[in-house]
């Protein structure tokens, strides 16, 4: 028989005790951080630039299932699809906070598993834990985490920069979060059935990762940089390419045409479209939870990324008055829908 988990009441520890002990080895990296932990706030000195602020909220039933995510996974996550913001502005994160609700069902060892993952983060993205706070929960589990970043002035990227004829860029490929979240689905209700059977999971492990340990792509800022290609707009693929790309039409007040057949799907995502008996344009459209980049850049800069293994035109920019229209690949026009995540609704399908 596997030995019995540890558990220890949260009641035993106090909130301060407990922020000490989840807290304790996150060593400071960053120069702007003066003051970290400790203190009744964070001391930050940022000597140059402009500073960015993002936060973002997981909760537990709407976001994420404890079922089959590993709180490892949880705390990994939380920080990076807020570092993805960051990095979407032309920014480089410099320091996070976190938030959390918990209830007396968790123990301290779960609540440590949840800190290894955000320390995880932090190692991989070179940013500092300055700072949170706990309280008690009576509806699950609640991690909201709130990043710090900085850009000069002149290297910020809003939504708000497109140009008519601007090619519209994605990063990465599309689908895969949303395609893991549907074998996680499938083998939870198999599980429920039959706690007998074991997870079928074998074989899909490239989109079970882009759903439970997706990356933030710093990369990419440092390659169009490297490639002197300058973006005029951006913005992160959280809650689906075709929300993303009328965010970014709303704000640079223009069109969008975005080719169907231009859209990036990585094989495995169209394998599972087919057992699932699921369009992979639609999911790729409204999927979400990528965490890739969508950026549009001037024309003339195409010659710069063409063939680039890391980057896929997908469409461009129009008037205002030419609407935004996904082009199918036979040549028809359908208006761009914004069908995926909405953060005030219970479920995540795409229509």
């Amino acid at each position: 028989m596997a030995e019995e988990e540890k558990f220890t009441s949260l009641e035993n520890i106090g909130e301060f005790g407990l922020i000490e002990r989840l807290t304790r080895d996150f060593p400071l990296t960053q120069g702007s951080t003066i003051k970290g932990i400790g203190d009744d706030a964070a001391i930050l000195e940022h000597l140059s630039g402009r500073t960015l602020v993002s936060t973002d909220m997981l909760v537990e039933g709407v976001h994420f299932d404890l079922s089959y995510v590993p709180p490892q996974h949880l705390g990994y996550k939380a920080v990076v699809v807020n570092l993805s913001d960051i990095y979407a502005m032309g920014g480089r994160p410099t320091q996070i906070t976190v938030n959390l609700a918990i209830s007396n069902r968790f123990g301290i060892e779960y609540l440590d598993k949840i800190y290894e993952g955000i320390r995880h983060a932090c190692e991989v993205y070179e940013v500092d834990l300055v700072g949170g706070d706990t309280t008690s929960s009576y509806s699950g589990l609640i991690l909201s985490i709130t990043a710090i970043g900085v850009a000069d002035e002149n290297e910020i990227i809003e939504r708000s920069g497109a140009k008519e004829n601007d090619l519209l860029v994605v990063s990465g490929d599309l689908g895969g979060a949303y395609m893991g979240l549907q074998v996680l689905e499938r083998e939870k209700q198999v599980f429920q059935g039959n706690p007998e059977v074991q997870p079928q999971l074998g074989g899909n492990e490239y989109v079970l990762e882009r759903q439970l340990k997706p990356e933030a792509r710093k990369d990419i800022p440092e390659l169009l940089a490297k490639l002197e290609v300058h973006p005029t707009a951006m913005i992160d693929i959280s809650d689906g390419l075709s929300s993303e790309a009328l965010h970014l039409s709303k704000q640079s007040k223009l069109g969008v045409a975005i080719y169907e057949e231009k859209i990036p799907i990585d094989p495995q995502v169209f394998k599972l479209c087919e057992e699932f008996k699921l369009n992979a344009s639609t999911i790729a459209l409204n999927g979400g939870e990528d965490y890739e980049l969508l950026f549009t850049i001037p024309i003339e800069e195409h010659d710069k990324i063409k063939g680039n293994p890391h980057l896929t035109v997908i469409g461009h920019m129009t008037d205002a008055n030419a609407g935004t229209n996904l082009i199918t690949r036979d040549g028809a026009s359908i208006p761009l829908q914004a069908q995926g995540w909405n953060a005030l609704r219970d479920s995540k399908e795409p229509s």
